[in-house]
């Protein structure tokens, strides 16, 4: 499959790794297309990655993964063009958070309201699907690193869509079982409110190597 991934931090850098491993035709899209570290990523992952332009990018992939900063999201979708995300899934794993005051951080939306949401508002012909924004990037494509079953999330309106992540997030090895449907992109808020919880625990547990495991009676 050809996949765009929007974003040359270090979430878009594993994500767009671990696609190129598994065979894909990986465009990472920056504002620049000599962006440097884009660059750089592209020389690792070798032959099955290529750079561009956001527009480049999301005009390339028949799958586009939202990368970026939650503060950046929106102008970086912007500069990627409606044109080229019209009729393409999204897979948005941005998270809205405000470091405008330091650690740590608050969110730049909440309670009535996501970055999903708004994205699939300014969007509407994209298929937005909220997914893996609730974990370090290493957990997001190597779950198997954690010892025990744990859990993702799904968060999106259209049902198709979120089989063809769930598709590919079966690829980096979580289990069906392991991946929750929440339902539409308004669950997101949820999912986004997390990492307020997530920091705490990162600083509290002295590692970002960790995830959700679910226990129901």
């Amino acid at each position: 499959m050809k996949i765009a991934v929007l974003g040359t931090g270090m979430v878009g850098e594993t994500i767009g790794s671990k696609l190129a491993e598994l065979g894909h035709e990986v465009k990472m899209g920056s504002r620049s297309a000599t962006n440097e570290k884009a660059l750089a990523w592209a020389k690792k992952a070798g032959s099955k990655a290529s750079v561009g332009t956001f527009a480049d990018a999301a005009a390339f992939g028949e799958l586009v993964f939202n990368c970026t900063k939650g503060d950046a999201t929106m102008a970086a979708l912007e500069l990627a063009g409606e044109a080229n995300l019209s009729g393409k899934v999204l897979v948005d794993v941005s998270n809205p958070l405000d470091f405008s005051k330091g650690m740590p951080p608050s969110l730049l939306v909440s309670n009535t309201d996501s970055m999903a949401e708004q994205i699939q508002r300014k969007f509407p012909k994209a298929q937005v699907v909220k997914a893996l924004n609730t974990m370090n990037c290493s957990v997001m494509v190597t779950p198997r690193q954690l010892k025990d079953t744990h859990q993702t999330f799904l968060s999106g309106n259209d049902a198709q869509a979120k089989a063809k992540v769930r598709g590919v997030l079966e690829q980096f090895g979580w289990t069906n079982e392991e991946i929750i449907d929440l339902g539409d992109v308004t669950t997101a808020r949820g999912t986004e409110a997390w990492l307020l919880l997530w920091i705490r625990l990162m600083g509290a547990m002295k590692t970002p190597t960790f995830n959700l495991k679910l226990v129901k009676a």
